[in-house]
């Protein structure tokens, strides 16, 4: 039996390959001689670039930038041939900030613009920016501000608080220095900028932003798209990252969904053809696995290949008809499989008790 094992991370436990393995390792307890291939995936959030460094080789740059509250943090931006992959997490990243410290109206996503700054300064003639995972929500305007834009009045890198008092933006330095280059936002996310849909009322919950913040925050990113662009605040991908993906559509940049880029780096079509079964999964499979995530990116794929696919998850959050609109035959919950406190304390002997109870019934 010829199995692929293509899973995403599991969010605050597991990377994508630690999770590979152990779905490999269950797996093999109970069909060893099954032959399986472990292709760790990213939609472009956290581990975007140890997935692609552990597929692609090539070299990582460390590079310091600063976070969302000007704190100086190491990052890498891994260099393959002439493309620079940046995964903005690791700048701007949500987890960088414990939750009683976030203060979304001031943060900024400066650190970003910075990585891909240095990323054109270190030669690359393409870069690929994983959008996911952020603690921003600026409308890009501190990454414009790092790659040289320029504001009459307030600021573009203190966060949403000081556009309210921008007065005019100049794009042209930051243009400049991005018009040699090919720019690419890897993102599993098709919102705008603004509105009901948009990046501050869809994503800024989680970010830390109050119900009183979300109107405001929304008003000054739709001060600053008035001012700047308001057509490219109502592309898909513009509300990415909060607000990141409009800054990078600004500049000229080609939108494509994070788990697409992967498994184009990684080839997992070619390594799905043949396959009888391919596993996929990540912490919380839910109906928003829809919107550009891994799960539903690999079952795409291995759909079109006629290759079944099954999801193993930290929690299932979706019932069987759900499943199969996403194209998933069946999935299965670490939760409960062995109960959420050993779930969390044992992640990896957890995943790999899971593989083999399921292995029971697909690995015959």
């Amino acid at each position: 039996m010829r199995v692929v094992v293509a899973p995403d991370k599991f969010a605050g436990t597991l990377s994508a390959v630690e999770a590979a393995e152990a779905i490999a390792t269950g797996w093999l307890r109970r069909v060893p001689d099954a032959e399986i291939t472990r292709v760790a995936m990213s939609d472009g959030g956290p581990g975007f670039v140890d997935v692609l460094h552990a597929a692609l080789g090539g070299t990582l740059v460390a590079v310091t930038v600063s976070d969302p509250y000007g704190v100086p943090v190491p990052a890498a931006i891994l260099r393959v041939g002439d493309t620079a992959y940046v995964e903005s997490a690791q700048a701007i990243g949500l987890h960088l900030t414990p939750p009683e410290q976030r203060r979304p109206m001031v943060g900024t996503s400066r650190g970003l613009g910075e990585m891909i700054r240095a990323a054109i300064e270190d030669g690359a003639t393409r870069v690929v920016v994983g959008a996911g995972g952020t603690g921003t929500n600026d409308g890009g305007g501190g990454l414009l501000a790092a790659l040289g834009a320029t504001a009459d009045g307030g600021a573009l890198d203190r966060g949403p608080d000081a556009l309210a008092d921008l007065r005019s933006v100049d794009l042209e330095p930051a243009c400049r220095l991005t018009s040699p280059v090919e720019l690419v936002l890897a993102s599993d996310v098709d919102n705008p900028l603004l509105g009901l849909t948009g990046a501050t009322k869809t994503f800024g919950p989680q970010k830390g932003l109050s119900e009183e913040q979300l109107l405001v925050a929304d008003g000054r990113l739709q001060h600053f798209a008035e001012l700047v662009d308001r057509k490219a605040a109502t592309a898909k991908g513009a509300g990415a990252g909060g607000g990141i993906g409009y800054a990078l559509l600004l500049l000229g940049a080609t939108r494509r969904p994070g788990v697409e880029v992967v498994a184009e780096a990684v080839h997992l079509p070619e390594t799905l053809r043949g396959a009888d079964l391919v596993i996929t999964g990540e912490g919380a499979f839910d109906f928003s696995s829809r919107s550009g995530k891994v799960p539903y990116g690999v079952a795409q794929i291995a759909a079109g290949l006629l290759v079944p696919c099954i999801a193993l998850a930290g929690q299932v959050l979706v019932g069987a008809r759900e499943m199969r609109a996403l194209g998933i035959e069946a999935a299965y919950s670490v939760v409960d499989r062995v109960g959420e406190e050993r779930a969390f304390a044992e992640p990896a002997a957890a995943l790999s008790e899971l593989a083999e109870r399921v292995a029971r019934t697909w690995g015959r």
